[in-house]
């Protein structure tokens, strides 16, 4: 739900508190958290649009006294006030611009990346590594989980293929836009020339399938069981542990060897089905939106880049937004919530939600 107005958010919230104290909203275990959600969203954005207000209100006060007084002292404080006032509204219609883009049902799901080497050899499935290490330290500064689903490494410790679950609120409405191919350019450690070269590699991010979202019928998957092989300690080709899942109807085929128990690969490979599947049946439902995806994933073709990781200009550039920031090694190391809001923001055509003009109750 979006709000325009403040009045418009405040009776939503009234609403949620009746509908909260109703016996049979609460004995609905499922309804009733999904509203709690809500309610605590809502409370959020009423909570920081209140402060807005005040703040502007604060404002228009500082500026009369500007214009008006002629007590000296009185001025000065009144544009030292000013300065706080432009910093914090400025502040603070970023975070309610953020609160405010419509949610997507799916945001509040958990989240299945999958990260792929493109073109570029070696040097690609090392950057595929850099993707994962890059994922997995913005969660943790999220406070989320992530839990490596399926992984296929390279000979000199990168990625062929990674595929790991991230879990927490809100996560699929933060990865979402980061499908696509990712383009890095850097001086190879293996490079003795010192030459610059450009690698990729492939992002699929997929909102995380519940039983049910997709319903499996044991007839149609054909569960086959073989040896791991690559790292993975002493019981690797010692145990038939690795499982492959083929779904007939669509021939979709996932492979998940990184547990030592062949019980728990086939749960993750299940896992990471389903969500497949789920995408798959809304791509059908949109057919654009999925021809789109595929076209930004084409292999890992650098020619379908939608972002460049620079090294040489410490240099992130999202071609998107045309968005370019040079603090690439903190991105890198996970601080990526400047990057994942701009993109969010835009491609909701909404950079600015709250404005000065009809924006109050």
């Amino acid at each position: 739900m979006s709000f325009t107005t403040l009045a418009e958010a405040t009776d939503r919230l009234k609403e949620l508190y009746t509908l909260l104290a109703d016996p049979q909203v609460i004995a609905d275990s499922a309804y009733f958290q999904s509203l709690a959600r809500e309610h605590s969203h809502v409370d959020e954005i009423v909570r920081l649009w209140q402060e807005l207000e005040d703040a502007r209100s604060l404002r228009h006060e500082a500026k009369e006294i500007v214009e008006t007084s002629r007590d000296e002292e009185l001025i000065e404080l009144a544009k030292a006030e000013l300065s706080e006032n432009e910093e914090k509204i400025e502040q603070l219609q970023h975070s309610l611009n953020s609160l405010l883009v419509p949610r997507d049902p799916d945001d509040s799901r958990n989240t299945i990346v999958e990260i792929r080497s493109g073109t570029g050899g070696e040097e690609a499935c090392l950057f595929a590594a850099d993707l994962f290490r890059m994922y997995s330290r913005y969660a943790e500064r999220q406070g989320w989980g992530v839990e490596l689903m399926s992984s296929s490494p390279s000979d000199l410790g990168g990625f062929k293929e990674v595929i790991f679950l991230v879990t927490g609120e809100d996560v699929y409405g933060r990865f979402r836009f980061e499908s696509g191919v990712h383009r890095v350019q850097r001086v190879p450690e293996t490079e003795a020339q010192g030459r610059l070269h450009t690698s990729a590699a492939s992002v699929v991010v997929l909102p995380e399938a519940k039983e049910v979202d997709v319903e499996l019928d044991p007839e149609e998957l054909r569960v086959d069981v073989f040896r791991s092989s690559g790292p993975g300690g002493q019981s690797v080709n010692t145990t038939d542990s690795a499982v492959r899942i083929t779904h007939l109807p669509t021939g979709l085929v996932v492979s998940c060897q990184d547990e030592k128990s062949q019980h728990k690969n086939k749960a993750k490979a299940l896992k990471i089905l389903r969500s497949r599947l789920l995408e798959r049946l809304r791509g059908e439902q949109a057919a654009e939106e999925a021809a789109e995806r595929r076209n930004m994933v084409a292999g890992g073709d650098r020619s379908a880049k939608i972002r460049t990781y620079n090294f040489p200009q410490n240099r992130l550039t999202d071609h998107r937004i045309k968005l370019t920031l040079y603090n690439l090694q903190e991105i890198l190391d996970g601080d990526l919530d400047g990057v994942m809001e701009a993109i969010r923001l835009a491609a909701y055509g909404k950079g600015e939600l709250v404005r000065e003009t009809g924006a109050t109750s």
